[in-house]
């Protein structure tokens, strides 16, 4: 079996916008509505959605599209929508409940709905009825409901520490027995330990192409970011994951290992995978001193982390995000973690990781910024009060 492969559906056409009958040689507020081709259309929303990631592009078109069934089901107008209609369209869904009895939506699913609105509303030049105070109040209220009910709370997953992730690298490698259970530990640890030392997110692992890693002399692994959450116009962002005293958590020694096996691939497919595989595994001392091989062309701009199948052949796309959460959560029950840790790992638990253990580490906000890419130091101090509360805190000086 291999792991999941994301899919994505047809782009939508834009929203239904009303025309206005004004007459063209006289001036008006603003111009009439033109009737656009179904391809121009595509070209517009294909165009719109390059703004955002290819998740929040999906959500914004399936919450469009979800609003826009139940205004027609009610005899609404969806578009421009009377801020009362979101409130009523809240309010509806807010009541729904499972056959087990939960609330079937969460809060933070209904304010994504109403950020979705607003935006196909902006997109048509329409005010974002979200921004209307009933609106506004009403997700405040419902948010407020939830909460004296202990209802739906909120979810984060659990922080893949330090010692952990040693840990589980080494139970990876102990347990590697056959050619393929080796290959997929090498690429498994690459994608933990890259993963928690860069701080990233699952689309950056996703996304990562060979070209996109090299080695430095002095400082590791340089990994550049082409594209992220928080840049989606491709500015770029390079992360560094530096050299290790010891050669089992050394990223460019891990990542290294991995490499020989992606190039291996490309030079033979699976049967010189497993020529090069065949013989127990010799890691015991630092390989990163060795120049990383050139890159031709095609193989530069391929993915890093790829999908495996239990017979050894190696796919040509990228790992998904899906498919990292997996990884992660599968090397951890292999290495023995608890089911209650488990439940709560996820494919954010390396980037929790790092910041979690940055700060036991004493690093400041500005410091885990440079790497975790955050704009906002507000949004680190969720993973302090989470996980690490006692840094930093006052109450840790006190001797009763």
């Amino acid at each position: 079996m291999s792991e999941e492969v994301d899919t994505v559906r047809v782009v939508p056409a834009l929203p239904a916008v009303p025309e206005r009958p004004t007459a063209s040689t006289e001036p008006g507020p603003e111009p009439a509505v033109p009737v656009l081709s179904v391809s121009a259309e595509a070209r517009i929303v294909a165009a719109l959605e390059q703004r955002h990631s290819p998740s929040t592009a999906r959500n914004y078109r399936t919450d469009w599209d979800k609003f826009r069934s139940w205004c027609a089901e009610r005899g609404h107008v969806p578009m421009p929508a009377h801020p009362h209609t979101v409130a009523d369209y809240l309010t509806e869904h807010a009541e729904l409940r499972a056959g087990t009895g939960e609330r079937r939506y969460a809060t933070n699913t209904l304010t994504r709905w109403v950020a979705s609105i607003n935006y196909w509303h902006r997109a048509c030049a329409r005010p974002a009825p979200g921004q209307a105070q009933i609106v506004k109040d009403t997700l405040a209220g419902l948010r407020r409901t939830y909460a004296a009910a202990g209802e739906r709370p909120t979810k984060r997953v659990a922080p893949l520490l330090g010692d952990e992730i040693g840990y589980i690298l080494a139970t990876m490698r102990q347990n590697a027995a056959t050619w393929q259970e080796r290959l997929r530990e090498r690429r498994d640890s690459a994608v933990i330990l890259i993963g928690f030392l860069g701080a990233f997110r699952r689309a950056e692992l996703s996304g990562l192409q060979l070209r996109d890693i090299t080695l430095h002399p002095q400082d590791g692994l340089h990994i550049l970011v082409r594209r992220s959450k928080t840049d989606q116009v491709g500015d770029g962002m390079v992360k560094a994951t530096p050299f290790a005293v010891g050669h089992r958590a050394c990223p460019p020694c891990v990542y290294r290992r991995w490499l020989d096996v992606v190039l291996a691939h490309h030079r033979g497919g699976r049967d010189a995978v497993a020529e090069l595989l065949g013989a127990p595994d010799t890691f015991g001392a630092h390989i990163c001193h060795v120049a990383y091989p050139d890159l031709y062309p095609d193989v530069a701009t391929s993915p890093v982390f790829r999908p495996l199948r239990v017979n050894g052949n190696i796919g040509d796309s990228a790992l998904t995000g899906q498919g990292i959460h997996g990884v992660i959560r599968r090397a951890a029950a292999d290495a023995g973690l608890s089911p209650a840790k488990i439940v709560k790992l996820g494919g954010h638990s390396l980037r929790a990781g790092f910041v979690t253990q940055a700060f036991r580490n004493g690093a400041q906000a500005h410091e885990v910024m440079r790497q975790t890419g955050h704009k906002n130091p507000a949004t680190l101090e969720i993973y302090a009060r989470e996980h690490n509360p006692l840094t930093g805190n006052a109450v840790a000086g006190f001797e009763l």
